[in-house]
């Protein structure tokens, strides 16, 4: 099993969403962040003011896959996520050793 974790642009939540989904994808998670990549932030004008953001908020989603799986969720997310522009994000695959399902107890890819 795998976590696929991808950073992306927040408007952009519904169309990744929408395409794992389709691929089969039953459950995920988003948290809401900020950071910063090769990008240093970016300036705002507001009111007249210049304001330098240094942090960048982004959504992360979390998705448990199993290793068959792994490819086309990344292909998935990067296809839907993408605008071509600096700062569409990044996404990370981690190895996932166990996993659990409180309610009844399941194990392993059966949980997925």
């Amino acid at each position: 099993m795998k976590r696929v974790e991808a950073y992306i642009k927040p408007f952009k939540i519904s169309d990744v969403q929408e395409a794992l989904l389709k691929v089969g994808v039953q459950g995920m998670t988003l948290t809401e962040v900020k950071g910063f990549g090769r990008q240093k932030g970016h300036t705002e004008l507001y009111r007249g003011a210049e304001y330098h953001i240094d942090f960048i908020p982004k959504i992360k989603l979390e998705v448990a896959v199993a290793d068959s799986m792994v490819d086309k969720v990344v292909r998935t997310i990067m296809d839907a996520a993408r605008t071509g522009k600096i700062g569409d994000g990044k996404i990370m695959v981690v190895a996932l050793e166990q996993a659990w399902r409180i309610r009844t107890g399941e194990s392993g890819e059966d949980i997925l």
